[in-house]
């Protein structure tokens, strides 16, 4: 089991999660996070840090859900590794609860 960042990251990038790992499993794309699965070490201590709520067990994505991931497996292997926490984007407290934001990811 890995956890998974979700559509709630996007156009937000809060980094407290990153704070909190205690591995190297977070990687930093243009306006979301995702997380390495082989670097995941399930502790479980990313989710409850999420201002977003963006972070999910792989075992509690919705059907809708189940294509981040592939989609993190995918973008951690081309996206730089994030080990500190840094500012959200500038506008992050407005995108935070948008619904249907799949299509704002930029890779």
């Amino acid at each position: 089991m890995t956890f998974v960042v979700v559509e709630n990251c996007i156009k937000c990038k809060y980094t407290d999660c990153v704070e909190v790992c205690p591995v190297d499993c977070f990687h930093e794309g243009p306006n979301m996070l995702v997380i390495d699965p082989d670097e995941c070490i399930d502790c479980t201590l990313c989710e409850p840090e999420c201002p977003a709520e963006a972070i999910k067990s792989e075992d509690d994505l919705t059907d809708d859900e189940q294509h981040y991931l592939e989609l993190n497996a995918e973008l951690s292997l081309k996206w730089p590794v994030i080990s500190e926490m840094q500012d959200p984007l500038e506008d992050a407290d407005n995108w935070k609860d948008k619904p249907e934001k799949f299509s704002q990811l930029e890779r």
